[in-house]
C-alpha cells in the first residue's frame, strides 16, 4: 500500500499538533528494515492515540515504509471513521488480516498488552507490560518469517493523571456503557486530567526507541508451537524492557523533557 503525497502532507498536518507540543525523540528506526515482512511491537500507554501516530510519519520518512496499525471492531464499525482509518492502512485487529499484511511483506504495529495496558490503575505502575497469556504475535511471526522490532514508547503515562480508574464505583456508568458495545468491563477508560483540572495533556516530551531486529527462525522448526511463541514472547519482552529502560534514563537526564525546559534552552546564554 502507498500513501500519496496529499495523504502524506494530511497525516503531517493532523499529527502537527501534538509534534509542537510534545517535541518527539526517536531513536533507533534505523533498526526497522526497509523491506520483507515486519512486526513492530511495542508498549501500550495510557495515550496511545496521541504517542503512536507520530511514529507513523517518522517511519515513512526515514525508512519509507508505511505501518499498518490494527483497530478495534468498534472503531471499524463507525461509518466514516471507518473509511478514515482504512484510508490511512489501519485494519480491523484480528489474526486473518495480520497475517495477510504479513504475507504481503508490509510492516505492522502491534500492541501485545492491548487495553489492559492502556486503561491504568489509579497509583499502577507506569510503562509496565502486561503481556500474560499474549503469544498471538509471536505465533504469526514464526509463522510469516517475520522479523520483530521492539518499539519502546515514553511520554505517554506523563501527561495525564489518572483520577479514577475504570474500577471506581463512581464509573460505574462508563462500564456499562463499555459493556453495552461489546467490550470487557476491565477496559473502562479511567477519568483523567492533564493541566489543571483540564484535558489538555501536560506538555511532556515523548520518546521512541527502536531496538535490535529479532530473527523469528530459531524458532520456526520447533514441534511444540505454544511453547516456541511463549519463548519468542520473552524474548521480545525482555528486549522492550530494555529499550523502555533506555528511554526512562534518556528522559530523567533530559533538560528539555518539560515544555518550561525546552522554552528555557531557546534563551540566550
Amino acid at each position: 500500500m502507498r500513501l500519496s503525497e496529499t495523504d502524506k502532507l494530511l497525516i503531517d498536518a493532523i499529527t502537527a499538533p501534538t509534534r509542537a507540543w510534545t517535541s518527539p525523540r526517536f531513536y533507533g528506526l534505523d533498526n526497522i528494515p526497509a523491506d520483507g515482512p515486519v512486526l513492530l511491537v511495542g508498549n501500550h500507554t495510557l495515550v496511545g492515540g496521541l504517542d503512536a501516530p507520530l511514529l507513523l510519519p517518522e517511519v515513512l520518512r526515514r525508512r519509507g515504509r508505511l505501518l499498518r496499525g490494527l483497530a478495534e471492531d468498534v472503531l471499524i464499525g463507525v461509518p466514516g471513521l471507518r473509511d478514515f482509518l482504512q484510508h490511512f492502512g489501519i485494519v480491523r485487529g484480528n489474526r486473518h488480516n495480520c497475517m495477510a499484511l504479513l504475507r504481503r511483506g508490509e510492516a505492522l504495529i502491534v500492541f501485545p498488552g492491548g487495553g489492559r495496558e492502556a486503561v491504568g490503575r489509579k497509583g499502577g505502575q507506569k510503562y509496565v507490560l502486561d503481556w500474560s497469556g499474549r503469544t498471538g504475535f509471536a505465533r504469526m511471526a514464526i509463522e510469516a518469517g517475520a522479523t520483530i522490532v521492539p518499539i519502546a514508547m515514553i511520554g505517554g503515562d506523563d501527561v495525564y493523571d489518572i483520577v479514577f480508574d475504570g474500577q471506581h464505583p463512581a464509573m460505574s456508568p462508563l462500564r456499562k456503557v463499555v459493556e453495552a458495545v461489546g467490550l470487557k468491563s476491565n477496559l473502562t477508560p479511567p477519568l483523567i486530567r492533564g493541566l489543571g483540572p483540564t484535558l489538555i495533556p501536560r506538555p511532556e516530551r515523548f520518546y521512541f526507541s527502536a531496538g535490535a531486529p529479532i530473527d523469528p527462525e530459531p524458532w520456526r522448526d520447533e514441534h511444540n508451537v505454544e511453547a516456541a511463541a511463549a519463548e519468542l514472547r520473552d524474548v521480545v519482552r525482555k528486549a522492550l524492557e530494555e529499550e523502555i529502560k533506555f528511554l526512562l534514563a534518556e528522559r530523567d537526564r533530559d533538560p528539555g523533557r518539560t515544555l518550561t525546559g525546552r522554552l528555557r534552552g531557546l534563551l540566550p546564554l
